[in-house]
């Protein structure tokens, strides 16, 4: 591999400890890069590059700094073949899935180049003191970004290029599953122009330590953490000391409910969309489906068809469907999640069964009859494993969607639009799928309520969490 070292104020550096750690790739278990880990004195390097180059890049206009996003979705757009390759090697997923996941990426270039000129503000007139209301955003400061593993390289994209349209600099902290991809984006974003010191990217196996101390330097104003609900907490503890800015999208449990007048093809299109993209490693991964009583036999019948025909293999071979999960941490723990609902009366409709040999490679798996008690109706799976449960009234179904800690994205599916739209809003989440099994996208907000996170990525809300709002009272 060729970028393996830690990236700060524009060069590569192989850290003040000198210390490294493998990469491994899941399809075969082999290590394919020693990486670079960072400590202490590389954050403090980097935040002292960071606090540099935003002085210069925060007075630059908002169309120079466009122009400079715009490079950058050219430039991967690409090369998306490469990244592509490169997602598959360190994370796993298929060839199609880590297209996919290089498109979605490289778009919030395109996105975010569009926002960084629309900071909008406003005049008013206030009605009681006369005076002028005047209301600007501002760039927040430098920011903290801390990416999971599985999407490396939009979890990183959809918090750098916010940022950067807002006036800011960067230290990325990649998981240390999947470094590879961030790392090979630098050069990307030094071609496109992008100063150096301005993103600059720190792997380590000292995370928890590394980022507490960048949490409390006093120059950090922004953290963004995509990841789990439980590591979500700490960082938040963390920030507290500071009064940091935070943006969490954390855990999810999205329920996906099939009314009975749902379209059954379109329903089971979704639900592969739902449950297997990025092979359910995904926080938006449909985990509790709800189907009516009426069509539960339909469903499930041609939803594990389709399932079952998923090919299972190394993700570097287009043939292949499913790849492995990341680590055999995260393959272990699925195959617990099938064999405690089998223990409490669910039945395998398909899949169910680890595989001998060499990869952490778990088969798509649906579920049915699982009762309320499993384990995985609680919590996320995060692999290609579909827990169906019935249901009879609206009412119910509304109910348990909702009772979770969780509220990060919901689907529905149902032809009577006045009642799915109904539904819709009575649940508590901050997406909802309506007759759609995917609801990422650049252009709208991400996120979720309850302890799934804290405000929004993409849209236009993704770049403010970058900014300050400044308010001038003036009279003229």
């Amino acid at each position: 591999m060729e970028y393996t070292d830690l990236y700060i104020n524009g060069t590569w550096e192989t850290g003040a400890s000198n210390e490294r750690f493998d990469v491994l790739n899941p399809a075969t278990e082999q290590v394919i890069a020693s990486v670079a880990s960072a400590d202490i004195a590389d954050a403090d390097a980097a935040l002292d590059a960071a606090e540099a180059a935003m002085k210069e890049w925060a007075a630059r206009t908002p169309r120079a700094r466009s122009e400079i996003l715009r490079k950058a979705w050219e430039l991967m757009t690409a090369r998306l073949e490469d990244f592509a390759h490169l997602i598959t090697l360190e994370n796993g997923k298929a060839r199609a899935d880590a297209m996919g996941e290089a498109t979605y990426a490289a778009e919030f270039f395109r996105w975010f180049a569009e926002e960084a000129v629309r900071a909008d503000g406003m005049i008013t007139h206030a009605p009681a003191s006369g005076a002028r209301i005047m209301v600007q955003h501002k760039p927040a400061g430098l920011a903290v970004l801390v990416t999971p593993w599985n999407y490396p390289a939009a979890m990183g994209t959809r918090k750098i290029a916010p940022a950067l349209a807002a006036g800011c600099a960067v230290i990325i902290k990649p998981a240390s599953e999947t470094p590879l991809t961030m790392l090979a984006l630098m050069p990307l974003l030094e071609e496109a122009g992008v100063p150096k010191g301005l993103v600059n990217v720190l792997p380590s196996k000292r995370t928890g330590a590394l980022v507490d101390h960048m949490l409390h330097d006093p120059r950090v104003r922004v953290v963004s953490f995509t990841g789990s609900t439980g590591v979500g907490r700490k960082l938040l503890h963390s920030a507290a000391d500071q009064v940091l800015k935070p943006a969490m999208e954390l855990g999810g449990n999205a329920p996906l409910i099939v009314f009975e007048d749902a379209d059954i093809d379109i329903a089971v299109e979704g639900a592969m969309l739902a449950k297997m993209r990025n092979l359910g490693e995904a926080c938006t991964a449909a985990n509790r489906i709800y189907v009516h009583d009426a069509v539960a036999a339909e469903f499930t019948s041609k939803f594990s068809t389709a399932m079952g025909a998923l090919k299972m293999g190394d993700g570097t071979d287009p043939t292949v469907d499913v790849g492995p999960l990341v680590n055999a941490d995260t393959r272990d723990k699925v195959a617990e999640f099938v064999a405690d609902a089998v223990a409490k009366g669910a039945k395998i409709e398909v899949g169910g069964h680890t595989p001998d040999g060499v990869g952490f490679y778990y088969p798509p798996t649906v579920l049915s009859n699982v009762p309320e008690t499993a384990d995985c109706v609680h919590d996320e799976i995060f692999g290609p494993v579909a827990a169906i449960q019935t249901f009879s009234d609206q009412e119910d179904v509304i109910r348990r969607a909702n009772d979770t800690e969780y509220g990060l994205v919901a689907y529905v599916f149902s032809e009577e639009m006045k009642r799915a739209l109904q539904v819709c809003e009575r649940l508590d989440y901050g997406m909802v799928g309506l007759n759609r099994g995917l609801v990422s996208d650049p252009a709208a907000p991400f996120g979720g309520t309850k302890q799934s996170g804290l405000g929004r990525e993409g849209g236009h809300e993704g770049m403010l969490e970058f900014m300050e709002t400044q308010y001038i009272s003036a009279s003229w």
